[in-house]
Formats: C-alpha cells, sequence, structure tokens
C-alpha cells in the first residue's frame, strides 16, 4: 500500500501557507513518517478556484493516497477537489459552503455551481471537520449544514477556537491523522 500524501490547503487572504500552526502541523505530520505537501497556492489572496482547482490536480497531483487538510477557503477548496477527484479523504477546518455575503468570496468562484454533496462524500473514505462555535467569519449555520450533508466520519466542535487562526498548535487533528493512519 502506498504511503499516504498530505496536501495543506491554506485560507485565502494570505501570502504563505505558514501562518497560524501550519508549521507546527508540517513537523507532527513528518514524525508520522507520511509524505507532506505544504505549498503556497497561486493566487492565495483571492484563491479563485480557477487556479486552485488545477494546482491541485495538475502539479500536486491528489489521488487516492492523498489527504487533504484544508482551513477555511482551504476547506472549501478541499471539497470542490473531492467533488472531481478520489482521494483517500479530507479534514475541513472552519469550511462554509456560501460566499458569505463577502465580495471576495464571490470573486472566488467556488460557490458559483451547487454543491454535489454525494459526489464529494463517495470521492473519499473519510472527512474530518472541525468547526468552533465561537467562529468569527463563518456562522454555525453553515458548518450544520456542511455537516449534514456530507456525513463525516468524525466532527469536532469546539467552543472557543474562532476561526482557528489564533493558536500555533492543533493536536486534535494531529490525533484524528493518527486514527486515519489505522484506517488506511
Amino acid at each position: 500500500m502506498d504511503k499516504l500524501r498530505v496536501i495543506f490547503i491554506h485560507g485565502n487572504d494570505t501570502m504563505h501557507w505558514s501562518n497560524c500552526w501550519a508549521p507546527w502541523l508540517k513537523e507532527e505530520l513528518k514524525k508520522l513518517n507520511l509524505d507532506v505537501i505544504f505549498e503556497t497556492f497561486p493566487d492565495s489572496i483571492i484563491a479563485r478556484k480557477k487556479y486552485w482547482l488545477p494546482f491541485l490536480k495538475d502539479y500536486l497531483k491528489v489521488d487516492e493516497n492523498t489527504l487533504l487538510i484544508g482551513h477555511s477557503s482551504g476547506a472549501v477548496a478541499a471539497m470542490r477537489c473531492a467533488e472531481e477527484n478520489k482521494i483517500f479523504g479530507s479534514i475541513l477546518v472552519a469550511p462554509c459552503y456560501t460566499d458569505l455575503g463577502m465580495e471576495s468570496e464571490k470573486e472566488s468562484g467556488w460557490y458559483d455551481e451547487s454543491w454535489n454533496w454525494g459526489k464529494i462524500r463517495a470521492n473519499q473514505k473519510v472527512i474530518g471537520l472541525f468547526y468552533s462555535k465561537n467562529d468569527q467569519w463563518i456562522p454555525m449555520n453553515e458548518f450544520t449544514h456542511i455537516k449534514e450533508h456530507i456525513k463525516p466520519n468524525e466532527s469536532f466542535e469546539f467552543e472557543d477556537k474562532g476561526h482557528f487562526t489564533e493558536q500555533n498548535e492543533f493536536p486534535e487533528i494531529i490525533e484524528y491523522v493518527s486514527k486515519l493512519l489505522e484506517y488506511k
């Protein structure tokens, strides 16, 4: 069986992947002997679908041994990627399924088509959903809707993590990935 490959997809409005807990996560995933890819995506400020999906498919070459870990817009990209590609799974941190009425989100193109939740679920073995009740950007109804439609293997609800941008570590993800390695 091929080694699991983990691709981290950062959120929009960033100049580099290494914000928040990402550098810590990269090092912890390496300790699990995984192939780890942390790259800054093209068009990292607006995070347009027309650039990010080809980057995932053609440059990073997602496949059935790929676990996507997406934060915010990166989680949206992971869901859209799974709509079109078979992957091992995804970890979605603070995802949304609408543009939230924000012009920059509308411009990204992620929300132009309706979601095919059945394909998102069918094209991957595992889905983990991480969200916080006090997220300052994404309301709870977004998480509830996604949870109902993709039926994650596990969901992790936090009271006080906001948009997961104030912490430098994220041990719950490592614990979940460790469980997934047993599943693989």
